[in-house]
């Protein structure tokens, strides 16, 4: 369940804009931005979307991993994105027309079957982990942030990928957004803890029970995202607004940009 007070800050840049507005939600893995995004779709009568639907196909990064670097093909960093796709379906609701949006299957970790989306909506709301983040410069992607970094992308191939990748398209695409809130949090050790909450609430398992095995499964998956997230963290991103959570996810401070 979302602060309420982050429901409101949504609801006000919503309501200060001409039109149809589009509002993204920012935030590491468990920060509460999809329930973010649907809980104020559903206030505001919009239509949530997430980045994450707009992974490119299983197949399509499995031949990136043999054409450009093995890492491309786990989903999530810049560079693994359809984002002409999700150029195409905002452009669609921005418009008022209905459209198809794509629901990426995490289980089977593809592309699953596309939702119908009626048109009219007057606002739209789109969550994603690196939405707003700024590119890193060539001088600062040299040195490894952690052991994935070090083993397997001792070249730095990898990371000058997906920073270039991000410097690029991504960049346009988060300059479509009327307002992007930022759901910061209070450092990259709690991100673990909350993607951990998570994965044991889809097993029906209080988070002490969730298994030692599968929590340093997953401290290394989020290694793929650590480098921007704490870019982010460090004010690496351009967002409208910053709202500051403790480990518990309450607003504990907001900043405007």
């Amino acid at each position: 369940m979302s602060d309420p007070a982050l429901l409101t800050l949504v609801e006000t840049l919503a309501a200060g804009r001409e039109g149809r507005a589009l509002i993204g939600i920012a935030g590491a893995q468990g920060s509460g931005k999809t329930t973010l995004a649907r809980a104020a779709a559903a206030r505001l009568g919009g239509v949530a979307l997430s980045l994450d639907d707009f992974y490119l196909k299983r197949s399509e990064r499995t031949q990136l991993g043999r054409s450009i670097h093995p890492l491309l093909a786990v989903r999530g960093p810049p560079g693994t994105h359809d984002l002409a796709l999700a150029d195409a379906v905002l452009d669609d609701l921005m418009a008022g027309r209905p459209t198809l949006t794509p629901r990426f299957d995490k289980l089977a970790d593809d592309r699953g079957a596309p939702e119908a989306i009626p048109g009219g909506a007057q606002v739209v709301l789109m969550d994603g982990w690196c939405l707003g983040a700024t590119p890193q410069t060539d001088d600062v992607l040299t040195t490894p942030v952690n052991a994935l970094e070090r083993d397997r992308d001792r070249d730095g191939s990898w990371r000058r990928w997906t920073a270039a990748a991000l410097a690029g398209d991504y960049q346009r695409l988060f300059k479509r957004f009327d307002a992007i809130v930022h759901l910061a949090a209070p450092d990259f050790d709690t991100v673990l803890d909350w993607r951990c909450e998570q994965e044991a609430g889809l097993l029906g398992l209080p988070p002490v029970d969730l298994p030692a095995r599968r929590r340093e499964e997953i401290a290394g998956f989020i290694q793929h995202f650590e480098r921007i997230t704490r870019h982010m963290l460090a004010g690496g991103l351009a967002a409208t607004v910053t709202a500051r959570l403790d480990a518990g996810r309450r607003v504990v401070g907001v900043e405007a940009a």
